[in-house]
């Protein structure tokens, strides 16, 4: 996989939502002011659904990313309906000349498809709008990961609660809940039935009660995926602590005897780490560690 190196170009796109051209305007500049060229997807301003682009034309806005030499990171927000595009991503093409993909939220679809298809890693946990005055934590999980490319250990930016105790490995897969459970039974998602894999998940309370999130969590719990997931790691759910929500997760880790741990690095809050899907860990919750391999 080629890292990002400066003066390179960035694709942004918009799957799942119309953008706002003033806004992403501002995106760019933001993105620009740390040394990389940004291309726009010419379709991303369209409204053919009213709430976004028509399919078609979303998705030759991805493959268009796809096909360009130059574009060396595929860069897109959350919303709703990329799940659209998920028959028609050039996945071939993406496997003979593998590129960066960078998105969270709705975006979870895309990233976990590329994944699965191709077995290239992709990158949850960021959004082009982060960029038009980024934190130094969120600037540094970028570079870190798509510059540098030297991450072993995860850093974190908020304290980790361990709600069930344990060590595991696997490979890393996950990102927004509700596009997660989509993604199970999905035949773009043919998870490998001889991996063990650990799930890092993220909710927000502004758009699911904790008794949407136990819902989802047993949706997870019964597939067939369950059977390989070592652990899971949540992400940021609300400003307060949920003492119900760790409730849910306390009872899903000792069901299905898994450790997990619930911190706020990650999601919709004001921190967002990077999580490399399809790359392996070994989470400690503990310890209170995530590693790299």
């Amino acid at each position: 996989m080629n890292l990002l190196k400066h003066g390179d170009t960035i694709g942004i796109i918009s799957p799942s939502w119309v953008a706002n051209q003033n806004d992403y305007e501002k995106y760019a500049e933001g993105i620009e002011r740390l040394g990389f060229q940004v291309k726009f997807g010419k379709n991303i301003y369209k409204d053919t659904y009213k709430f976004t682009a028509s399919a078609a034309e979303r998705v030759d806005d991805l493959n268009g990313m796809i096909y360009d030499e130059n574009v060396k990171l595929v860069f897109f927000g959350g919303g709703y309906g990329s799940v659209d595009l998920l028959p028609y991503i050039d996945y071939n093409r993406i496997k003979e000349t593998p590129k960066l993909f960078l998105s969270y939220s709705d975006g979870t679809s895309i990233l976990n498809a590329i994944y699965a298809q191709t077995g290239i890693t992709t990158y949850y946990g960021q959004t082009p709008g982060l960029f038009d005055n980024i934190s130094e934590y969120d600037k540094k999980q970028f570079v870190s990961h798509l510059v540098d490319g030297t991450v072993i250990d995860y850093i974190s930016n908020s304290d980790w609660y361990t709600i069930t105790e344990g060590c595991c490995e696997g490979i890393l897969v996950g990102g927004y809940l509700l596009n997660f459970v989509l993604a199970l039974g999905n035949r773009f998602f043919p998870y490998q039935t001889d991996r063990n894999y650990i799930l890092f998940i993220e909710e927000l309370d502004q758009f699911q009660s904790v008794q949407g999130v136990s819902m989802f969590l047993t949706c997870i719990g019964q597939s067939r995926l369950m059977e390989q997931v070592t652990g899971l790691l949540f992400g940021h759910y609300s400003d307060d602590i949920s003492p119900r929500l760790f409730e849910v997760l306390e009872r899903f880790g000792k069901k299905y005897n898994i450790p997990v741990a619930y911190c706020d690095d990650f999601g919709h809050g004001s921190n967002h780490a990077i999580f490399p899907i399809g790359r392996g860990a070994v989470l400690d919750t503990k310890n209170k560690t995530l590693l790299f391999q």
